[in-house]
């Protein structure tokens, strides 16, 4: 995603807290605080629930005690999603009914609705997947505003306190299958990145902050893809990365093409991340033979393509054909890269040279992974579609500790957002603060 501390202004007391953008941070998905709790159930450390309206699957996002969600609201009647992997879920028709797009600011240490704000209302003019939503992108915040992208309908900006500052149309387009649009922008300094793969016409742009004036754009010779940006800093460049089905793109902030890597899986979605110097971008569609995990090392240019045969070259560390998750985005933690593949299996290895510790191992009675892991205090959490958490053991070992449960209706796609010592999981029906209570 982005590495939000060299631009966040007014940070102050409060930086530990803020979780500006979809996996906090650097999209590293790293919680510090020597209290974040990992044990809960429904009613377990819980400081808060508050109820949700509609279906989203966006993750909330914080700056310092507000946390801000997004949900779009049918007035009319919601076919209930199928959980797991499976063929069918495609609706290639809309919904007639009215739906609401909406925008809330919670109060970070009741749950609180502080505001709530309605960006457009109307019926949809593209389908969705089944077990997806019209409010799957995650907004992002620079501390001044916050932003958020509705894929077909249009990206909005307020400022913190709910006043529209701006707003700007995104046209509807043909997805493959019908299965609507997922990837959520990114910043950098004043400058906001969105990518619009689709059937018809995709493409990278970059819209100023302050106005939502576009300042440049570049077409993507690429279809329907769901994977998020990230801003990779590496000495004194910054990146655009991208990753697609026909290649992983890095772009300068000025829109022009760095380097490029071909062989990927048909389906991209996971984010790229960071770790000991390197780049991780994956896709692994589960239909393909071909799912790869590739580490890059910064300072890339031109065509980096591995040759047939190749494992590494010049510009790609190390490299597995067959590495890549499907949904879950990587995790690098002290050392290690954890890949969480969606049925729950789950693989461990150096992310320096790409050693494999462990090498899928399954957690026990898991089923159905779509959020993506996160880590502290020396453990790593793994949240499936029931809301059950896997709790494991950070370190070349593979070794549960426990698990976690939330209530039966409680499923669960987004992925949580950390808070200082309180852990934000958003389901299909509420939005959960988990803190840890004395004595427990």
């Amino acid at each position: 995603m982005v590495a939000f501390a060299l631009f966040t202004p007014g940070v102050g007391a409060n930086a530990q807290s803020n979780w500006p953008l979809f996996r906090g941070p650097n999209g590293a998905g790293l919680g510090f605080h020597p209290n974040l709790p990992h044990k809960w159930s429904a009613s377990e450390n819980v400081a808060w629930k508050t109820e949700l309206p509609g279906r989203s699957w966006s993750s909330p996002i914080v700056w310092g005690h507000r946390i801000f969600v997004t949900a779009v609201v049918n007035s009319g009647d919601s076919e209930p999603p199928k959980k797991g992997l499976y063929f069918g879920g495609d609706r290639p028709e809309p919904p007639k009914s009215e739906h609401h797009w909406k925008v809330f600011c919670l109060e970070l240490t009741t749950g609180k609705v502080l505001w709530e704000k309605t960006a457009h209302r109307g019926a949809p003019e593209t389908p969705i997947h089944l077990k997806s939503s019209y409010g799957a992108e995650t907004p992002v915040t620079d501390g001044e505003r916050v932003y958020a992208l509705f894929g077909g309908v249009g990206l909005f900006a307020y400022s913190l306190d709910g006043k529209e500052a701006w707003s700007k149309r995104l046209p509807p387009r043909k997805t493959r299958h019908g299965w609507g649009s997922a990837a959520s922008p990114v910043l950098h300094g004043n400058r906001l990145f969105i990518v619009d793969d689709n059937d018809e016409s995709s493409q990278l742009f970059a819209l100023n902050t302050k106005t939502g004036e576009q300042l440049w754009r570049v077409d993507r010779d690429e279809k329907s893809n769901w994977a998020t940006p990230f801003i990779w800093e590496a000495g004194t460049r910054a990146e655009v990365i991208t990753p697609g089905t026909n290649a992983v793109r890095s772009y300068g902030l000025d829109g022009q093409l760095q380097w490029f890597l071909s062989g990927m899986s048909t389906i991209a979605i996971p984010t790229p991340l960071t770790g000991e110097g390197l780049l991780f971008v994956t896709s692994g569609y589960v239909g393909d033979k071909f799912r790869p995990l590739y580490a890059i090392r910064p300072g890339a240019q031109g065509d980096i393509s591995l040759k047939t045969g190749e494992t590494n070259n010049a510009s790609i560390a190390w490299s597995d054909p067959v590495g890549g998750p499907y949904n879950p985005s990587p995790l690098y933690y002290e050392g290690r890269l954890y890949i969480l593949f969606d049925r729950g299996l789950l693989t461990c290895r150096d992310a320096k040279s790409g050693k494999v510790f462990y090498d899928r191992e399954r957690l026990p009675n898991g089923f159905a992974f779509t959020s993506s892991p996160w880590a502290a205090g020396g453990r790593i959490f793994f949240l499936n579609e029931d809301g059950l958490c896997f709790v494991v053991r950070a370190g070349d070992k593979f070794e549960v500790l426990h698990t976690n449960k939330l209530s039966d209706d409680d499923m669960c796609m987004a992925t949580p957002a950390i808070a200082g010592d309180r852990l934000l999981l958003r389901t299909a029906a509420r939005l959960y603060c988990i803190q840890t209570v004395a004595g427990l």
